[in-house]
C-alpha cells in the first residue's frame, strides 16, 4: 500500500477512536493493532506483549511516580497560603503588583511538581480571590495563571521531561538542568508582559499594603522549606551527588517533612497522595505502553522511515524544519494533550531532527516550550479547563485571556534558536 494511503488510514483510526471518548492508551494499542494486523505480517499478540512489558518496566521510569507523589503530597499542604503570603511583601511594588504572584508561584510550584495543571489549580485557590477582591482584571488573572501554569512542564522536576528522556534515550538529569534556564526566561517574558500591561492599564489596588524589612524576612523565612526542598532535589542532581529517582526520594521525604511541619499531614491527606499518584502514574504508563505498540506498528510498516526519507529530500533548513515542526505541534495541541503529542510522534520525528543534527537536549527544551503551548489552546487545553472550573468564565473568554501568553511562548522558541546556549550551558556545565 502506498505510504500516504497508509498514513491516512492509521491517523483516522486513531482520530476516530480518540473522538469516541476512548482513553488516549486504548486507542493507541487500538490503532496499533489495526495497523499490524492490516498492513504487516507480524505476530500482533507476541509483539505486543513484549513492547509493552519493555516499555514500562525501564529502571529509568521509577523517578516517575516518585516526582509525581512529590507534587501530590504538596498539594493538599498550605502551599498555596504560603506562596501567596511569602511572595507578596516582594512583588507588589512591582508594576502590575501581585499578578506577578501568580507567575513567581507558579515558577516556585513548578520546581516541585511536574504537573501543569496541578500548579494552576495550587497558586489560583488562594490567589484568584485575593486577586478579584483587589480588583485586578479578570483578564489579566486568568491569563498569567494559564500561562505562568505551563511552567510545570519546563522548570524540573518535569514529567514531560522524564517521558521524552525514556523516549529517546537521554539523560534525565541533562534534560532537567536544562530546563531551568528557559524556564525562567519563559516567567520573565510572562513578568516583562504583566509590568507592561500595568502602564496602559490600572489593575488592581495595592496602596493599602505596607511592609517593612522584618516582614520581608518572615516572608523568606516562611518560604524557606519550599526553598530548600528544590535546592537538595535540583542541587543533588546537578552536583552528580545524586540520580533523578535518588533525587525523587529525597524530594518525597522533604515534601512530607514540609506536610508535617505545616501540620496538614493526616492519614486521609497521605491516603489520597498515595492514590493520587498511582492513579496518574498508572495514566501515563498506559499511555507510554500504547505509544511504544504504536511505534513498533508503524515501525514494521516502514511508515518512518519513508517520511523521514521524503522530508529529507525536501533538504530544508534547520531553522525552517523548527518552523514547520511548531506549527505541527501547536495544531496538534488542539487536539491532544501534551505528553501525549510527545509519546505519539517521537517514532517520527526523532529520526528527523538528529539527521537534521540538532543537541536532543535542546530539542527537547524547545519540545516542551512547544507542548506548553496546547496546555492553553481551545479545544482540549488542560489548563483552560481547570481555569474554568476555578473562575466559571466561558472557555471562550478564557482563551482570550491566555492568547498574549501563548504569543510570549512563541517569542521564547525563537529566543531559543538564538541561543542555543540557553538550553546546553548548564547540561555542559554538569559534573
Amino acid at each position: 500500500m502506498d505510504e500516504m494511503l497508509l498514513a491516512v488510514a492509521l491517523l483516522a483510526v486513531l482520530f476516530f477512536l480518540l473522538g469516541s471518548g476512548i482513553w488516549v492508551g486504548a486507542s493507541l494499542i487500538g490503532c496499533a493493532i489495526v495497523g499490524m494486523e492490516l498492513f504487516t505480517g507480524r505476530p500482533t499478540g507476541d509483539s505486543m506483549a513484549i513492547t509493552i512489558w519493555g516499555s514500562i518496566s525501564s529502571w529509568t521510569l521509577t523517578s516517575l511516580p516518585l516526582f509525581i507523589w512529590m507534587g501530590e503530597i504538596l498539594f493538599r499542604t498550605k502551599l498555596s497560603e504560603t506562596l501567596f503570603k511569602g511572595l507578596t511583601p516582594w512583588m507588589y511594588r512591582l508594576p502590575g503588583g501581585l499578578l506577578h504572584v501568580n507567575i513567581t508561584g507558579s515558577a516556585v510550584f513548578a520546581a516541585i511538581s511536574g504537573s501543569s495543571a496541578a500548579t494552576v489549580a495550587t497558586v489560583g485557590k488562594m490567589s484568584i480571590p485575593e486577586l478579584k477582591k483587589r480588583r485586578y482584571s479578570d483578564r489579566m488573572i486568568v491569563g498569567t495563571l494559564a500561562g505562568a501554569g505551563t511552567l510545570g512542564l519546563l522548570i524540573p522536576p518535569s514529567v514531560s521531561l522524564i517521558i521524552y528522556a525514556v523516549t529517546v534515550n537521554e539523560s534525565i538529569a541533562k534534560l532537567f538542568m536544562a530546563g531551568i534556564i528557559p524556564g525562567l526566561m519563559l516567567a520573565g517574558l510572562f513578568m516583562g508582559y504583566v509590568a507592561l500591561s500595568s502602564f496602559f492599564r490600572k489593575s488592581g489596588e495595592t496602596d493599602d499594603l505596607s511592609f517593612n524589612w522584618r516582614d520581608k524576612a518572615s516572608a523568606l523565612v516562611s518560604l524557606s522549606p519550599i526553598v530548600a526542598l528544590i535546592i537538595c532535589v535540583i542541587g543533588s542532581i546537578y552536583a552528580g551527588i545524586a540520580t533523578a529517582t535518588e533525587a525523587a526520594v529525597l524530594g518525597v521525604v522533604g515534601s512530607l517533612l514540609i506536610a508535617l511541619m505545616q501540620k496538614s499531614l493526616d492519614w486521609q491527606s497521605f491516603r489520597d497522595s498515595l492514590m493520587g499518584a498511582v492513579k496518574t502514574s498508572s495514566m501515563i504508563a498506559f499511555i507510554l505502553m500504547g505509544a511504544h505498540f504504536l511505534s513498533l506498528a508503524m515501525g514494521f510498516t516502514g511508515l518512518p522511515r519513508h517520511l523521514a526519507e521524503v522530508i529529507g529530500g525536501w533538504e530544508l533548513s534547520p531553522l525552517m524544519l523548527i518552523v514547520i515542526l511548531t506549527v505541527f505541534y501547536i495544531i496538534l495541541g488542539c487536539f491532544l494533550d501534551g505528553l501525549s503529542s510527545i509519546v505519539l510522534t517521537m517514532a517520527v520525528i526523532e529520526p528527523l531532527v538528529r539527521q537534521a543534527g540538532f543537541d536532543m537536549i535542546w530539542f527537547g527544551i524547545y519540545l516542551m516550550i512547544v507542548v506548553e503551548m496546547a496546555q492553553i489552546t481551545p479545544p482540549v487545553g488542560f489548563n483552560l479547563f481547570v481555569l474554568q472550573s476555578m473562575t466559571g468564565h466561558n472557555m471562550a473568554f478564557i482563551a482570550r485571556a491566555a492568547f498574549p501568553m501563548f504569543l510570549l511562548m512563541i517569542m521564547a522558541v525563537f529566543i531559543m534558536v538564538w541561543i542555543p546556549e540557553l538550553a546546553t550551558f548548564l547540561p555542559n556545565a554538569m559534573k
